[in-house]
């Protein structure tokens, strides 16, 4: 009997069931632990990925940047996800994805005029303790604005934009200085027959309306408040009727009250106008092999009247971490990255878009290569800046509507503007930011 119980655990054998539930134990525990150990290291071999938000045509300048990044960094990948071509549909994208709670996205191209909006709303990340002390030092000063507020830094600049006038060359031996100089060269030109338009600029019912409205009414003295307040004063009033007055004297085609900026570089780019208002990037597309100006345009500030500086709207486009971004600091470092001199160096030299750092300003061979330089960084130096408000874009949007009326002839420019700083007050004291500077 004895011998027969021995035989029983001999190999080959039943266990007894107690023995056999532990050693089941046992080995499930093993293949669990074995499990967890591989794909742990599995998941730690995976680099991590941050998510960029930006419009199109951001996307396709930065996708040599964003290659050589993920090449040079095998723990760090950047995932660009290609927006819309239009700015606020990009905001929309962006807006729809936050207010659902869980966005996918780390990081945000934004406009200059998202920041207050998005940094109200508790989206963005601030930046200070992440960057250090004067983050921004580097900057060209008219780049470091609209990135602080509240005393928070919210955003880092990667491109500057700012409103410019393009003159003929061939037709003048210098640009017009002020509003009045600017009409009379337009008629004298166009009464000899050279031109058929004097100016073209940005007077459809959209953003760049608004811009181009800044840079007149500073130019008449008057400033856009971050408050709101600005339009119903006389220098909105001169602004707007100068505006008219362009299209009532002929100076203007009726039709600049349906251009953005592709069509005022279209009429401009035939020769059928003598100035342009738009923006740095038209440089280059004026040099193309299709234009009948190549090599006879030059570029300079808005003009002014006599006593008042030119200003130069500003739009420049940077980086900001979504709150809600899962890798913060892998975000920031990609920020640092796409905002940083090299990258920089080549958005210029690529695509011609405008720097933000002085030292691309200072950069002798840079400057050689593109001698648009040293007027971008001069209009940096005194650019006008949209109203530093989280409901900006309904203040424009109310600007828009009556400045279209003027433009159109359906209002007086004095009624309008009075129309518009009293509706830019109700919807600031509606939702209570009516003080806010």
């Amino acid at each position: 009997m004895q011998s027969a119980a021995l035989g029983g655990s001999e190999p080959g054998c039943d266990l007894r069931p107690a023995a056999r539930q532990a050693w089941f134990a046992v080995g499930l525990g093993l293949g669990l632990a074995l499990a967890l150990l591989w794909g742990g290291l599995a998941w730690a071999g995976r680099p991590t990925t941050v998510r960029l938000l930006m419009p199109a045509p951001f996307a396709d300048a930065t996708a040599e940047l964003v290659e050589s990044f993920n090449r040079e960094h095998r723990g760090l990948r950047i995932a660009v996800t290609r927006g819309p071509f239009e700015t606020e549909s990009v905001s929309d994208l962006a807006i729809s994805s936050l207010l659902l709670g869980d966005s996918p996205y780390d990081l945000l191209l934004m406009d200059v005029t998202w920041t207050a909006k998005y940094a109200a709303a508790g989206w963005l990340l601030p930046l200070d303790d992440w960057l250090g002390p004067e983050p921004l030092a580097p900057l060209v000063a008219g780049a470091r604005a609209g990135n602080i507020i509240d005393g928070n830094l919210w955003r880092v600049p990667m491109v500057a934009d700012m409103g410019l006038m393009y003159w003929r060359t061939d037709l003048m031996a210098a640009p017009p200085r002020t509003p009045t100089e600017l009409v009379a060269i337009s008629e004298r030109l166009q009464r000899q027959g050279k031109v058929r338009w004097g100016y073209v600029w940005q007077g459809r019912q959209y953003e760049g309306l608004s811009c181009v409205f800044l840079e007149m009414l500073r130019g008449f003295g008057g400033n856009w408040e971050s408050s709101g307040e600005g339009l119903g004063t006389p220098a909105a009033t001169k602004a707007a009727s100068w505006l008219r007055q362009l299209i009532v004297k002929g100076i203007s085609p009726a039709a600049v009250a349906n251009f953005a900026e592709p069509e005022a570089l279209q009429s401009f780019e035939a020769g059928e106008a003598a100035f342009m208002r738009n923006w740095p990037y038209a440089w280059q597309e004026l040099q193309g092999p299709s234009s009948r100006v190549a090599g006879k345009v030059g570029v300079t500030m808005m003009v002014a009247e006599v006593g008042e500086p030119p200003a130069a709207t500003q739009g420049s486009w940077g980086l900001s971490v979504l709150a809600g971004s899962r890798h913060p600091a892998e975000a920031v470092q990609v920020l640092q990255a796409l905002t940083g001199e090299a990258s920089q160096r080549l958005l210029v030299q690529r695509w011609g878009y405008s720097p933000t750092l002085t030292a691309l300003f200072d950069d002798p061979a840079l400057v050689a290569e593109r001698p648009l330089l040293p007027i971008l960084q001069n209009a940096l130096e005194s650019v006008a800046l949209r109203p530093l408000n989280p409901g900006y874009a309904q203040l424009s949007d109310i600007l828009q509507r009556q400045l279209s009326s003027v433009i159109t002839g359906e209002l007086e420019p004095a009624l309008a503007m009075e129309r518009a700083g009293r509706g830019s007050q109700l919807l600031l004291e509606a939702s209570g930011r009516g003080s806010e500077q």
